[in-house]
């Protein structure tokens, strides 16, 4: 190969490779992005968070509670559910580095809890590792007049 192909296939290959350096440095600041976290306390309500997506059955407060146990201890991701409906899936409470299918998650089930910890976003979801609870009312939204227990209810 002559200097002048060697020096013309180098320039090809260089622009042809910029794109996708430039696309690994995008992921790699991505990353680190998703990886800064804010400290923040959440106020909500612990639900599973298969039902509370799917919509396949009431999932709030009493009425839920035996099914939301249910998901939990079969690992479906526990998250707190805000007063304006937002989802916060939580990855860790405390120094638990089992909290899917977790006894101690699955206690908290319906209840409104207060959690001190770390807020991570990434693709539009919220990601908790709570530090805390700094308070836990237990169950206060009593649903299961209106809609029975379910998924045997209503």
């Amino acid at each position: 190969m002559t200097g002048l192909s060697q020096s013309w296939s180098r320039r090809v290959w260089l622009r042809s490779a910029l794109p996708i350096v430039a696309l690994f440095a995008a992921g790699l600041a991505g990353q680190a992005q998703a990886q800064d976290g804010q400290r923040v306390s959440i106020t909500g309500e612990i639900a599973d968070s298969w039902c509370t997506v799917s919509g396949l059955m009431f999932a709030k407060g009493s009425a839920h509670h035996q099914c939301a146990v249910w998901c939990a201890l079969g690992g479906i991701p526990v998250s707190i559910r805000d007063a304006e409906g937002a989802l916060y899936l939580i990855l860790r409470i405390g120094d638990d580095t089992d909290s899917v299918a977790n006894p101690r998650v699955a206690r908290l089930m319906a209840h409104e809890v207060t959690v001190d910890g770390e807020l991570l976003e990434r693709d539009g979801v919220k990601y908790l590792l709570v530090d805390q609870i700094a308070d836990d009312k237990g169950v206060i939204n009593l649903t299961h007049d209106e809609h029975g227990i379910q998924p045997f209810g209503n």
